[in-house]
């Protein structure tokens, strides 16, 4: 069992070391264990822009080589893989695509979490808002999801449906925009992710919930796990329901990755 999604101290909003969650995926009995921090906001100016949501940009190259060392540490007793998860910024995809390509990770996690400049995570965003400010915030989030499985960018989409994350009305808004991305997903041959960490946030459940899981299985969306653990104990979370839901689905295989290429394991 593996689990590809995991964050540490450095990024400012989570707890514990990479060994702490070394430590913590072998008690839990996983086989492989991903690293994948938040990667740092390499457009900005500054070193260490919103130091509560990612690391600095002199810290990443520190962030990498500590988790090569630990690879090497524990190799005889886990698999560990050493990803990053980056925000998608269509106005940057070029920037991120150069300053990634430096590093020699075995995946990178695409994902959304800020749309108009204001995180997707805070409650404030959605107070007042009505019906069609909903609908339309539902739509665009879609489309950037879209657009960066698109991009060539990941080899992971991070939790596609997290714009309920702070407002879990969100998960009763109907639109095509939905069915539109989960097609170009599957016509981009990315992978998607069931991350357990929605169950910490307002909108309760895991990411995408089971609407969006079941049309995504409709497509042949690919798929893999990761708890999105932010604290040690997290690590392996529900992986035992996310598989047998993943089976009754109708799923077959799930993905991890080594070098950016994909491996299908069976579930």
């Amino acid at each position: 069992m593996f689990d590809l999604h995991t964050h540490h101290e450095r990024c400012g909003h989570a707890q514990g070391t990479l060994r702490d969650y070394v430590r913590s995926a072998i008690d839990a009995g996983l086989h492989t264990l991903g690293f994948s921090d938040h990667s740092p906001f390499f457009a900005e100016p500054e070193d260490h822009h919103r130091p509560w949501v990612a690391m600095a940009k002199s810290e990443f190259p520190r962030y990498v080589a500590e988790a090569q060392r630990l690879r090497e540490e524990y190799a005889d007793r886990i698999r560990i893989l050493i990803g990053v998860e980056s925000d998608y910024f269509p106005e940057h995809a070029g920037l991120y695509r150069e300053v990634l390509a430096r590093h020699d990770f075995d995946y990178v996690i695409g994902s959304v979490h800020v749309m108009d400049g204001v995180d997707l995570f805070r409650p404030e965003r959605w107070a007042g808002a009505t019906e069609d400010d909903l609908l339309r915030a539902k739509e665009q989030y879609c489309d950037l999801v879209a657009q960066s499985a698109r991009s060539g960018l990941f080899d992971i989409l991070g939790h596609i449906d997290v714009v309920k994350a702070a407002c879990p009305g969100m998960s009763s808004i109907a639109t095509p925009a939905t069915e539109r991305m989960l097609r170009t997903i599957a016509e981009a041959d990315v992978v998607i992710e069931v991350n357990t960490s929605g169950r910490t946030k307002a909108c309760g459940g895991w990411y995408p919930d089971l609407a969006v899981l079941e049309m995504a299985a409709h497509y042949g969306v690919k798929v893999t796990y990761g708890s999105d653990a932010h604290v040690p104990e997290r690590v392996g979370e529900d992986r035992a329901e996310v598989r047998r839901t993943l089976r009754d689905l109708g799923y077959r295989h799930w993905y991890v990755f080594e070098q950016r290429r994909r491996i299908a394991l069976p579930l």
